[in-house]
């Protein structure tokens, strides 16, 4: 336990101080290890080795559905019975032709009663044929297009006599709004004269510095035509700043779905590269955009917002998680296996995403017992990248005091993890008999 949270990044006490274990580790604990020889009565073991010898020799883990009973305490001895439920193939996948296997696993304790279930899981892996170097169709137009807008340069403003200190300001991480210098009204986009009183704006502008704090007043969610610099979907919202005007932006940290008309939002300045240097005020490096982000929730309820959880991913980090779930593939921790089963580096493996989905709810709300995990794996998540977790309850019963909270995982080429997790939190209907940290 104190290895998997030291890994992960868990800095939740009560694990220790009460004896007891992440619910997420619960596939852990049966994990095979480094030198444990094949057991032939493992169904997903007995698939992959025919499915081996049939040349589908790369793997990825690819959906896993958890549901904890209660949590397990130090001491407790575990057992887990499996059963292959579906074999489905040949498919062709973005990775190549493979099968997809899918197990059910129950987890036991035998206890005074006899065995006690503690938890399920069903697993889903992809079993594909590694690609030849220098093989494989090139991608259609669609995907040649998006893919290119995303490592375009992104579109920049042009930079004006008028809006120079607008930009001037968000260098500098200041928000700007134009003040009329007769009248005090204040206007935004920046414009040549006021609108109210005619005055013509002076050589130094006038203006006020605003918090960036308003509410969500409309939004789109922009899927087509491509974007240069702009991975798609993105959301742009029209926002009511507190300081009575309106700004368009990007909302940024929040999915699609969370997205609320009225929802409270804050500034939050991105920086997108070099610009067109016009004037002087604003250099190349130094552009910086206006966007938005949801003010986070401070507890459950319906459609509360949860934090942005950022991580820089390394190479350390990816081998030292995949140790602590005890997860010995080697294309978790040798650059060189990982190349020849197909892919570029080593890859975080799905038990510890599973871990970050839950302790990402946990951190929320650290007394939530949890009750299930969902997810679904879309782009690898590799050394270098920076995977980002943003979430929102999407469902919430305030008579039993359970939800769910719907999590996503981004890195730059996309999607790494989409998922839900199933809570409820202590003193409910039937919480307490449960009860996990």
């Amino acid at each position: 336990v104190r290895h998997w949270l030291e890994a992960l990044g868990d800095d939740e006490p009560r694990y220790l101080a009460e004896g007891v274990a992440p619910p997420a580790m619960i596939q852990v604990w049966t994990m095979r290890g480094l030198r444990t020889p094949p057991d032939p009565a493992d169904p997903l073991q007995a698939a992959s080795a025919v499915l081996d010898a049939a040349g589908y020799t790369s793997v990825v883990a690819t959906n896993c559905e958890q549901t904890y009973h209660r949590p397990l305490r130090v001491g407790e001895l575990l057992r887990v019975t499996t059963r292959l439920i579906d074999l489905a193939g040949p498919k062709r996948t973005a990775l190549g032709e493979g099968w997809f296997v899918t197990t059910r696993s129950t987890w036991l304790v035998d206890g005074p009663g006899g065995p006690e279930p503690v938890a399920e899981m069903l697993f889903r892996v992809l079993k594909f044929r590694p690609p030849e170097a220098g093989a494989g169709q090139p991608p259609g137009p669609a995907a040649a297009g998006a893919a290119g807008a995303a490592q375009a340069a992104a579109l920049r403003p042009v930079v004006t006599e008028d809006t120079a200190f607008f930009w001037a300001g968000t260098a500098v991480g200041e928000l700007r709004i134009q003040r009329c210098a007769r009248c005090g009204r204040l206007r935004h986009p920046p414009g040549p004269g006021c609108p109210a009183c005619g005055e013509l704006q002076p050589a130094d502008p006038r203006y006020v510095v605003s918090s960036g704090a308003g509410r969500l007043h409309s939004f789109v969610v922009h899927h087509h035509p491509p974007v240069p610099g702009r991975r798609l979907p993105i959301v742009i919202g029209l926002v009511d700043l507190a300081d009575g005007v309106r700004m368009v932006g990007e909302l940024v940290d929040v999915a699609a779905g969370a997205v609320r008309i009225g929802m409270d939002v804050e500034l939050a300045l991105v920086r997108v590269g070099p610009t067109d240097r016009r004037h002087g005020e604003v250099e190349p490096e130094d552009l910086v955009l206006p966007a938005w982000r949801p003010v986070p929730s401070p507890g459950p309820g319906p459609g509360a917002v949860l934090p942005p959880l950022r991580l820089d991913v390394t190479p350390t980090f990816v081998i030292s998680t995949a140790l602590a779930t005890r997860d010995f593939q080697d294309v978790h921790h040798d650059r060189d296996r990982a190349r020849l089963r197909g892919s570029p580096d080593i890859f975080v493996n799905i038990l510890t995403t599973t871990g970050l989905v839950q302790s990402y709810l946990t951190r929320w709300a650290p007394t939530a017992v949890v009750r299930g995990v969902a997810v679904r794996l879309g782009v690898p998540c590799h050394p270098g990248d920076r995977l980002t977790f943003t979430g929102h309850v999407s469902r919430w019963d305030e008579a039993t005091g359970s939800g769910t909270v719907a999590v996503t995982g981004t890195v730059a080429r996309g999607d790494h993890v989409t998922g839900t997790v199933e809570f409820q939190l202590p003193g409910a209907a039937g919480a307490d008999a449960g009860r996990q940290p």
